[in-house]
């Protein structure tokens, strides 16, 4: 009924060693505190573009391979779940996807979401876009995977909410404080969590956390670099109404047939110009 997930807010920089022993710090105080999942931000472990990387040639790929290896090695060893965001290389003369690696508590990477609504920036200058959503699970809850931007996109959101997600991780390295307010809007909209992760560089935009299914801030890093772990509680009975009541009944209404099977034939209904 219950699942602790850490949202980390670690500060960015464009020396993947350096962003590797980040990570590897944060996990062992994220498993002290009892979290199951670890969540991180957008392309955190290889440097984000534009912020933290200038060109993909000043990138060490072998480096960032070799410190994704030694994360999957400590999230193994500690038996947690890490979501982390990294810019993952393809076959030259191809840019790299804008990635969050999902790696099991097992330490295994078993899957890998790559952002599929890149900016103009990304697209014509740093990354190659994904097409594919990607879910998983772990005890029972179901995670589906989004970064930054794409919270424009209504139709990934909808998407994830067909899939039957419980959790959203949304990695960003944001440029507004309007972003903050959709991502609590779309939590109350499809009525499942939201974990939000940036760096602790974007703070004084707002903060790192995770969103309740009914839109409230369960848990806030804060305004300096560090993690936050929040609950995923069904059994809070804060929660009921947005987890038991509106969620269903809202599935049912998109459906539309609670709605078609009400319709009806009365001509006081076709004519609207009259009173």
């Amino acid at each position: 009924m219950s699942l602790a997930i850490a949202t980390c807010q670690p500060t960015a920089s464009s020396d993947a060693r350096t962003n590797g022993a980040e990570v590897r710090r944060m996990l062992r105080e994220a498993a002290e505190a009892g979290a199951r999942l670890a969540h991180f931000p957008e392309g955190f472990l290889s440097g984000y573009a534009v912020e933290d990387v200038a060109s993909w040639d000043d990138v060490d790929w072998a480096l960032v391979r070799s410190e994704l290896e030694d994360v999957a090695a400590v999230a193994g060893e500690l038996g947690i779940w890490v979501v982390l965001g990294s810019a993952h290389p393809l076959t030259e003369p191809h840019w790299p996807h804008n990635s969050l690696y999902v790696i099991s508590d097992k330490g295994r990477l078993v899957d890998r979401y790559d952002k599929r609504k890149c900016s103009h920036t990304e697209l014509t200058r740093f990354y190659t876009p994904g097409f594919e959503p990607v879910v998983f699970d772990v005890d029972g809850f179901r995670f589906g995977l989004a970064i930054c931007i794409e919270i424009n996109f209504p139709n990934v959101l909808a998407e994830y909410d067909r899939l039957g997600v419980d959790c959203l991780l949304l990695s960003a390295y944001p440029v507004d404080s309007i972003f903050a307010t959709k991502a609590r809007a779309y939590a109350a909209i499809y009525n499942f969590w939201l974990s939000l992760s940036l760096p602790a560089q974007a703070t004084h935009l707002f903060h790192s956390g995770l969103i309740g299914p009914n839109g409230e801030v369960l848990a806030d890093v804060g305004g300096e670099a560090g993690l936050v772990v929040g609950a995923l509680d069904r059994a809070d009975p804060a929660l009921r109404e947005a987890l038991e009541l509106a969620r269903p009944w809202r599935t049912m209404a998109r459906a539309g047939d609670i709605y078609q099977e009400r319709r009806v034939t009365d001509e006081r209904s076709r004519v609207r110009t009259e009173l």
